[in-house]
């Protein structure tokens, strides 16, 4: 079961990168805010100087099931959206996994013992 939902629209994604805080790596940058709810909510954000769609679909793909498999060590509560790095069109799976998981851990958002 789902721990998690996906960040929709626009003012969500505006008062994720606004008001909360940041944390970056080589590939990605993770915004976060604490949402009061007993759910996370997620959205992933690809930039255009990254290549064409299918290039940006990739790497979107690769960080929605990342986080996807990863989820439940997440903490629940929180808003949070995945920026890619120019860099990350060059990177493959593993690379994008482990990212994520060390942006979190830098944030603080990975449960304990996980």
């Amino acid at each position: 079961m789902n721990n998690y939902e996906s960040l929709r629209n626009n003012k969500d994604f505006r008062n994720v990168y606004d008001k909360g805080k940041s944390f970056a790596n080589r590939y990605l940058v993770m915004f976060y805010l604490k949402n009061n709810m007993e759910i996370s909510r997620v959205g992933f954000s690809v930039t255009k100087k990254l290549g064409n769609a299918v290039v940006r679909n990739k790497v979107k793909r690769r960080m929605k099931e990342s986080y996807r498999i990863n989820s439940n060590k997440f903490r629940n509560g929180y808003d949070i959206v995945f920026l890619s790095r120019v860099k990350a069109k060059d990177a493959n799976f593993k690379e994008i996994e482990s990212a994520i998981l060390h942006i979190g851990k830098l944030a603080k958002l990975i449960k304990k013992g996980e």
